[in-house]
């Protein structure tokens, strides 16, 4: 049970959950503990069955998945988020990375490729759907203050730690990143773990983030 990927689906369509848990129960270790209505519900059933990952909606009742998710994501061990919305604005992917979320995928997205997401974001790794990061780093403008807010926060990184964020915001992996800069993976493992805790962030994207705002990718 050790490698189980325990998955908590949020959506207020009984149907679209109904076919979520048909599709991904039992797929690649994933198990579905438990599912939920809207964003309040979601924070009792992530209190109730501890997932590794939600899958969350974006627009539901009550509370809304982006409100959810960063309330979620407060919590002490949280678990990693998933948007899964039929919604692809820029500014909802970038509202949803921001509070957190690993990944961002439309409800059209085979289940094969969300079965990987939940497995990469569960191991720690983000997961967009295809072309999403390009265009958001396109398109995304560095709100007034960001660059000077984002340039100070990296300033408290060693320059290893330094490079291992700007590799991350090209969207390299820890396997790309250690061949880049030789080092093992484990040592890239730390690097990331270490500049999580010194920047005060919650996953890689939102390192990702950050060195787009500081202008290095």
């Amino acid at each position: 049970m050790a490698d189980v990927i325990r998955l908590l689906l949020v959506d207020d369509d009984a149907l679209v959950r109904a076919g979520l848990s048909m599709m991904l129960d039992g797929v690649g270790g994933i198990a579905v503990v438990g599912e939920a209505g809207d964003g309040r519900e979601a924070l009792e059933a992530v209190d109730a069955h501890s997932p590794d990952v939600v899958l969350m909606d974006v627009q539901m009742p009550r509370v809304d998945g982006l409100t959810a998710t960063k309330r979620v994501r407060a919590r002490p061990h949280p678990p990693e988020v998933i948007m899964l919305t039929t919604f692809d604005t820029d500014e909802n992917i970038l509202h949803a990375l921001r509070a957190g979320a690993s990944g961002y995928l439309l409800k059209d997205t085979p289940p094969a490729r969300i079965a990987e997401a939940v497995a990469k974001v569960a191991a720690g790794e983000p997961m967009l759907s295809p072309g999403v990061t390009r265009r958001l780093m396109e398109r995304t403008v560095v709100q007034a203050g960001a660059y000077e807010r984002a340039r100070a926060a990296l300033a408290v990184l060693t320059p290893r730690e330094h490079e291992v964020a700007v590799a991350v915001g090209f969207g390299e992996s820890n396997a790309e990143i250690a061949a880049a800069l030789s080092m093992s993976v484990t040592t890239v493992k730390s690097h990331v773990s270490s500049i999580l805790t010194k920047l005060g962030l919650d996953n890689r994207t939102q390192i990702a983030l950050l060195a787009h705002d500081a202008d290095l990718v």
